[in-house]
């Protein structure tokens, strides 16, 4: 049977309440959750507190391949974070409750902003394998969303206005930090579509996407999204194109290819965000 209200909040603050016994009542201003492949701005962090996934009541475990499956607690750029070292998906036979339960988590410690990033297949023409996509606006094709169900009326509303789920303050500081940094054209801005996955999207089904309006498609990222929007959160989300899925670019692709393609990018996507979280 579907977790009533009082049965979720219960096992979120269980959660909680765990991470901060074990952290010495750490309290984090900003959540970063890291995709696949994108593991690199874990170095970035001064770790004062690693959580294995397992560790931590009712948190469900990765088992996506390049997800480390950590909870950091530590300090970036000089701001205290808490760093999702992997994510869960939809796709590997979780509710979308599960798949949002540590964004739920990090609020109730205490983040005030999200920072996510996610690899992504690129549908502009225009984009280039491993450039780096902020995220502006979304379209959500995933079968169902985290706030279906019993709403939890102490993280927030009912009926959540989704206008600007990407924050326009965050999105300018990126695209200004990319200048200064010298990343020019390798950032971009676009439209996410989010899909189930786990398969990769068909020749027809790409253009299709590219008719209504996306310009990167990938399998996570929206659920988070909606869950902290509800929450208040404002939310920062980056994509890093790992394969081309334009009609004049598309070909085949496999996991060591995306994998290879976010390596490439990381170096950019890590300045990038440390620089913005610096600059809260």
């Amino acid at each position: 049977m579907p977790q009533t209200a009082a049965e979720q909040l219960t096992q979120l603050r269980a959660a909680a309440a765990y991470i901060q016994q074990q952290a010495a009542a750490f309290q984090p201003e900003f959540g970063i959750i890291l995709g696949t492949g994108l593991g690199a701005l874990a170095k970035e962090v001064q770790v004062e507190h690693a959580l294995s996934y397992a560790d931590i009541p009712h948190f469900p475990v990765s088992t996506v391949e390049s997800h480390a499956g950590r909870l950091l607690l530590g300090t970036l750029g000089g701001r205290r974070v808490a760093v999702l070292q992997g994510r869960f998906h939809y796709y590997e036979g979780y509710t979308m409750q599960q798949v949002v339960f540590p964004v739920r988590v990090l609020k109730l410690l205490g983040i005030s902003k999200l920072f996510v990033s996610n690899a992504a297949g690129g549908l502009h023409p225009e984009f280039r394998i491993s450039d780096l996509m902020l995220i502006d606006d979304h379209i959500n094709l995933q079968p169902t969303n985290p706030l279906v169900g019993p709403n939890l009326d102490e993280l927030g509303p009912r009926f959540p206005d989704m206008f600007a789920p990407y924050d326009a303050g965050l999105l300018a500081q990126a695209e200004a930090a990319a200048a200064d940094l010298g990343f020019g054209p390798r950032v971009r801005r676009g439209v996410y579509a989010s899909l189930p996955g786990p398969m990769l999207e068909t020749p027809a089904e790409y253009r299709y996407l590219r008719t209504i309006g996306s310009d990167a498609v990938g399998m996570s990222t929206v659920p988070e999204v909606i869950a902290a929007r509800h929450m208040g959160l404002p939310v920062l989300a980056v994509s890093v194109i790992t394969d081309l899925a334009s009609p004049e670019h598309l070909k085949p692709v496999d996991i060591q290819h995306i994998l290879a393609a976010a390596a490439d990018a990381e170096p950019r996507l890590t300045a990038l965000l440390k620089r913005v979280v610096e600059q809260q």
